[in-house]
């Protein structure tokens, strides 16, 4: 079975839409693309080799793929672009999708998603693709969660954790705070979410307004 691995820029605020550019993503009259830009330095590039070293295919959400066949398929002489029009794309949607770019196959709905989860062969990497990364933490389908968390809010623009999310304990693998402030952290699922209370005397007060709560 394959390990579904999920990389994904965030601002401060949850905003996933448009890191790489201007242009990358301008939907909803979205203006702040490429706020990334000015914080990726050598340590962030260390870590991000790291993660691309192992054998991946790829899983992308439409739009993302989109960006990505209308960009890496024209880049010459970059070791990225060659691994990603070599291996294996697979984009999830509903409607039909060009596939001009080679290697490349779509999927349809969870099930789609599920049965190519269970198959043999390289773990699927996805990039960006909020909408289908909502899908996959709805249906407890990542295994691994990369994000890179940027000094940064943007106030707008399409957030991660909105539809979709569950109540799910995440546990901490690895962790980094590059030179610009930028903090990348990887977490796996750790089972239900776990509560209690703090070890505190609870006063005649406190039990009041508790009962105030409960009755709305």
């Amino acid at each position: 079975m394959r390990k579904v691995i999920v990389s994904m820029f965030l601002s401060m605020d949850g905003v996933l839409q448009g890191p790489g550019g201007p242009e990358e993503d301008t939907s909803n009259q979205f203006n702040l693309g490429g706020w990334i830009v000015p914080y990726f330095d050598e340590q962030m590039g260390t870590q991000l080799d790291k993660i691309l070293s192992s054998p991946y295919d790829l899983l992308l959400g439409r739009r993302t793929y989109e960006i990505f066949a209308a960009h890496w398929p024209y880049q010459e002489n970059d070791p990225i672009a060659e691994t990603f029009n070599r291996i294996e794309k697979y984009v999830v949607a509903d409607s039909p999708v060009d596939l001009s770019w080679q290697n490349s196959t779509q999927i349809t709905g969870i099930d789609g998603l599920k049965k190519l989860k269970e198959q043999d062969g390289p773990d699927l990497l996805v990039h960006g693709s909020g909408r289908l990364v909502q899908a996959l933490l709805a249906n407890h389908l990542i295994d691994v969660l990369h994000t890179w968390i940027f000094p940064i809010t943007l106030g707008r623009g399409k957030k991660l954790f909105e539809e979709g999310t569950q109540a799910v304990q995440w546990k901490l693998t690895d962790s980094m705070i590059s030179s610009t402030g930028a903090i990348f952290a990887s977490y796996v699922p750790d089972g239900e979410v776990r509560t209690g209370s703090m070890p505190v005397v609870v006063s005649e007060a406190e039990m009041a307004r508790r009962e105030k709560h409960r009755k709305g």
